[in-house]
């Protein structure tokens, strides 16, 4: 249990989140629509009179519902995903949305709309390259985008609306940052864990509730006082989605913080603001697929691609990488051989866990990140 008031509240509201959005889709008379990944914007859901729903998994649970749709090799969370689906658990959800952030989530949309379809299903498609006819794709699927959900709420998106929804995005983004500079202290102020708990609220709860959220949690951190006993090591996570707070809370047993990461639901998706250009649509093309740094996109050969990294990891000061890439999610397992030897040059030790989705079985994980852990430690004090 986190000593701040407001992430024990965040942890309190997300573990009843399913029946806190069921309330307020009653309460506001409004549809609930499920997406798995940003790429399609939950400020144009939100915009055009619905509730964005970010789905997530139940990391270590049974997914043998999903054996009879799909093949037992495949992502294991996309399979944690559909078997919640089939077990009733996401009945609530009005429309469902997925982006072509890999294949296996694509296979998911057709396997899902078919066995069980719902009032609303879009597959929102995303270019792999980010060329200037990749561009003009992206911009088409949204414009696409905006047109089917119009259509199924019966509410315009208006661009001065959009603009609002927009604005009150940035502000929410803005605090996330201030959050995330409270790490650069030493030891950080908020903890990886804490904050995650944090963002995971941000996935369902109305934005003014989770801004005022953000907010609360910054004036009490404010009063905080700066821990006090030996500096322990400072690590960035990178890789896979991460949804759940036990492998933060797993790294932080065995020693050390998590002060930066880089991964799906973090500092990927809030490093930016979104841009107010005169073109909307444009600019939610720019911030959701060029300014989101995701591997599943292509953005050249070399191993400068990964330079945000390192900069990320000098900045907030890291001693070490910790990589987490869950089974057969092959975008980023593409990724890590070139990363891992330019972070070992760059100066920064990376050691990756391959997990299932499970976190288990949790003493081997915790044993490798407590050698870890421990090789750090040697490292900086043969440094100091």
């Amino acid at each position: 249990m986190s000593e701040l008031a407001t992430v024990a509240r965040a942890a309190e509201l997300n573990a009843q989140k399913e029946a806190h959005v069921q309330e307020l889709r009653r309460e506001s008379g409004r549809p609930v629509i499920g997406y798995l990944c940003c790429f399609a914007p939950p400020e144009m859901i939100r915009v055009a009179g619905a509730i964005p729903y970010r789905i997530t998994g139940r990391p270590g649970e049974p997914t043998s519902e999903a054996d009879a749709y799909m093949e037992p090799y495949g992502c294991s969370y996309v399979r944690n995903i559909f078997a919640q689906a089939l077990k009733g658990r996401l009945d609530f959800l009005d429309g469902l949305v997925i982006s072509h952030s890999c294949d296996m989530v694509q296979r998911l949309y057709g396997i899902w709309t078919y066995y069980r379809p719902l009032p609303y299903s879009r597959l929102f498609n995303v270019p792999h390259q980010v060329t200037p006819q990749a561009e003009r794709f992206f911009m088409r699927e949204l414009l696409f985008f905006k047109e089917s959900l119009e259509q199924f709420t019966g509410q315009e998106i208006t661009k001065e609306r959009l603009a609002e929804e927009i604005a009150l995005s940035n502000r929410i983004r803005a605090r996330i940052r201030e959050l995330y500079r409270l790490r650069l202290e030493h030891p950080p102020l908020i903890r990886g864990s804490e904050m995650l708990e944090l963002l995971l609220a941000g996935g369902w709860l109305p934005p003014e509730e989770f801004l005022k959220l953000l907010e609360d949690a910054l004036e009490e951190i404010g009063k905080k006082r700066a821990a006090q006993g030996p500096q322990r090591p400072r690590v960035l996570v990178w890789g896979s989605l991460l949804d759940d707070v036990a492998f933060y809370r797993m790294i932080e047993e065995a020693g050390a913080d998590v002060v930066a990461d880089d991964n799906c639901i973090g500092f990927r998706v809030f490093e930016k603001d979104i841009p107010l250009s005169e073109d909307l649509v444009e600019a939610l093309k720019d911030h959701y697929f060029i300014n989101f740094q995701c591997p599943r996109t292509d953005r050249g050969p070399g191993r400068a691609r990964f330079d945000y990294i390192i900069q990320r990891a000098q900045e907030y000061n890291v001693d070490g990488v910790i990589g987490y890439i869950i089974s057969f999610c092959d975008p980023h397992k593409f990724d890590y051989p070139d990363l891992r030897d330019y972070l070992r040059e760059s100066g920064f030790p990376m050691l990756l866990i391959d997990d299932n989705y499970s976190f288990a079985p949790a003493g081997a994980i915790q044993t490798r990140l407590q050698a870890f852990v421990e090789l750090l430690k040697s490292g900086r004090a043969l440094s100091s």
